[in-house]
């Protein structure tokens, strides 16, 4: 599943790092991909526990949920309502750049194996195209097949995916088991799942990045559960965190790796420790004799603090990933002023009785980022009539702002019974609740005139978003030509460097004066040029360039073998020092003697 766009411009791929320099040497996990393929879009974190671009640029995740493939219906939730394509338009239009997917060890164990399907739940009349004969009430395709086409409309869209390992079995109510392994499926099995997912997905950077388990949970009581500390046994969470973190890393080291946090962490400063209770019975009630710290399930990080997890080499691609909701869900300790039970909750007091030291410590003293993978709830006056759960929602909101926390909203579903979603119609998926949107919207990354920003480089975010690169600067893949004629030479009066000072490229020697790479006729070569020919490369129909501008590109091989990545890669290596001018025109075998 390699990108149309990473397919035509696969030279690329090495000039993008030779571009970069140092500063991606320092901190980016090591490419993985064979020399002809492309990848552009890999995210990696900082020294500074930020989450950067290929170039160090930060980026912020933000996204939706979207589930069904954990919970047997084999496909996304809903299907069965809308059109699958139109939902994932409607999604990249509506300024979401990461959409999470719940799934299952079992239906990837399903895929690689290649077993059959045990049902598929679409309505065949509303998508004929996910089905074999393509017509209005045809035969379901496979479900892989159809999660595949899924993949490959997110990517047209600018949405980049991270999947979810939700559950081990595949049921809707899977996440309430503990941990990542069951009776039906073993660690093992979960570490062969993660590594061939990882593995079948590396040439394809719309899978980003991969969240491990779903919400590890459980108390001593519970009789499974699930631990942080620095031993090897069986249900501690960081060190099978570690374990599926290589299984990934080890098949593509540029994915992105969440690891959730558990439920419980011993008060180890009271006496307490894994083998208490789950309540001091003597005291019950009283918190300040409780033997745990509670949190949500996955939300607890203080073990992070003495056993951070260790990914060695792979250390740049982590990111811890908490679960955060609101009193709907469930009226926890912190939903309430412990010294004045009339007064409600504020942003001062859910840090000091619950966010700062179960999370919000590793974002605030930088020591890594997070993306809150699941936050979300009524706001309505029907679900939500106290209006309590809004206000919870708008404090961790403005946080998530104020900190540029990355998150993936819960649930683009209309179907979860105790939040509600961004579709509502009651189970008939019809429209967007427009009030949730709304609210949600302001923590959607946007730039200053509104245009929501794509996690790609070369695709906008739907319909009306903008390209990673023309964020930070670049041109539009778009852009429109001048209706006015351009010069298409450059004629100084001056002698022209041979070597790359600004921004403005040299004057070709010999003969010639036309301005080799000026794929974009701006006067001047830079990567914008780049990507014009990769885009060109792709896509010429949508993409097209000017004959002048044409003439200009083909650097590599010149009028034997036409615009390709390979002209696409000489323009990157001339923007990084590594030719100059007087290079051009080249053949391939002098490009790759250089390179």
């Amino acid at each position: 599943m390699i990108s149309f766009l990473k397919k035509a411009g696969a030279a690329l791929a090495a000039g993008a790092l030779l571009a970069t320099g140092a500063a991606t040497a320092m901190t980016a996990a090591p490419v993985s991909a064979a020399p002809d393929e492309y990848h552009d879009d890999w995210l990696h974190v900082n020294e500074n526990a930020e989450i950067v671009d290929m170039n160090g640029k930060p980026v912020w995740l933000t996204g939706c949920n979207w589930f069904g493939y954990n919970v047997g219906s084999q496909v996304f939730d809903g299907v069965w309502s809308i059109n699958m394509h139109q939902a994932l338009n409607e999604i990249a239009d509506h300024g979401f750049n990461l959409l999470r997917v719940p799934m299952s060890t079992q239906i990837l164990l399903q895929w690689k194996n290649k077993e059959p399907d045990p049902i598929i739940k679409i309505n065949e009349w509303k998508n004929p195209e996910l089905t074999v004969e393509g017509i209005e009430g045809g035969t379901p395709k496979y479900s892989f097949d159809i999660w595949n086409m899924a993949v490959d409309w997110c990517r047209e869209n600018g949405i980049k995916i991270m999947m979810d390992i939700h559950s081990a079995t595949t049921n809707a109510a899977g996440h309430n088991y503990a941990l990542w392994y069951d009776s039906n499926y073993s660690e093992e099995d979960w570490l062969e799942a993660l590594a061939w997912f990882a593995d079948y997905y590396k040439d394809d950077d719309t899978i980003l990045a991969i969240d491990l388990k779903n919400e590890p949970h459980g108390k001593k009581d519970d009789g499974i559960y699930a631990k942080w500390d620095g031993s090897s046994d069986a249900n501690n969470w960081r060190y099978a965190a570690e374990k599926g973190a290589n299984a990934v890393l080890s098949k593509n080291p540029n994915l992105l790796v969440m690891v959730e946090g558990i439920e419980v962490y011993p008060k180890f400063e009271k006496g307490f420790d894994w083998d208490s209770p789950s309540t001091d019975y003597g005291h019950y009630g009283d918190p300040e004799y409780q033997p745990y710290h509670g949190a949500w399930w996955g939300g607890n990080f203080r073990g992070v603090r003495d056993y951070p997890v260790d990914l060695g080499k792979y250390q740049s691609q982590l990111v811890y990933s908490p679960h955060d909701y609101g009193p709907l869900v469930f009226e926890q300790t912190w939903f309430r002023n412990i010294n004045d039970d009339s007064e409600t909750f504020t942003k001062e007091t859910l840090m000091k009785d619950y966010w700062y030291d179960t999370w919000a410590f590793l974002v605030e003293e930088k020591i890594s980022p997070l993306l809150m993978g699941e936050w979300g709830g009524f706001i309505d006056e029907v679900g939500d009539p106290t209006g309590e759960n809004k206000h919870w929602m708008q404090i961790l909101r403005d946080y998530m702002i104020e900190k540029h926390i990355h998150h993936t909203f819960w649930c683009f579903n209309e179907n979860s019974s105790d939040t509600g979603g961004l579709i509502a119609g009651k189970c008939n998926w019809e429209h967007w609740d427009e009030e949730k949107y709304e609210f949600v919207k302001p923590s959607l990354w946007q730039d200053q005139n509104g245009k929501f920003i794509s996690l790609d480089h070369t695709i906008p975010l739907g319909q009306n978003g903008i390209t990673l690169t023309e964020f930070y600067g670049g041109a539009k893949p778009t852009d429109p030509k001048p209706t006015d004629p351009q010069p298409t030479t450059v004629k100084p009066t001056d002698p022209q460097p041979t070597t790359l000072e600004n921004t403005t490229a040299p004057q070709p020697t010999g003969s010639s004066d036309r301005l080799w790479g000026d794929a974009n006729e701006d006067k001047k070569v830079d990567l914008n040029d780049a990507v014009a020919v990769l885009q060109y490369a792709a896509l010429p129909a949508k993409y097209p360039l000017s004959e002048e501008g044409g003439l200009n590109a083909d650097v590599v091989d010149n009028g034997t073998s036409g615009i390709t990545g390979k002209d696409a890669l000489a323009i990157q290596m001339f923007d990084a020092h590594l030719i100059t001018a007087k290079d051009w025109p080249m053949t391939g075998q002098q490009m790759a003697a250089i390179n």
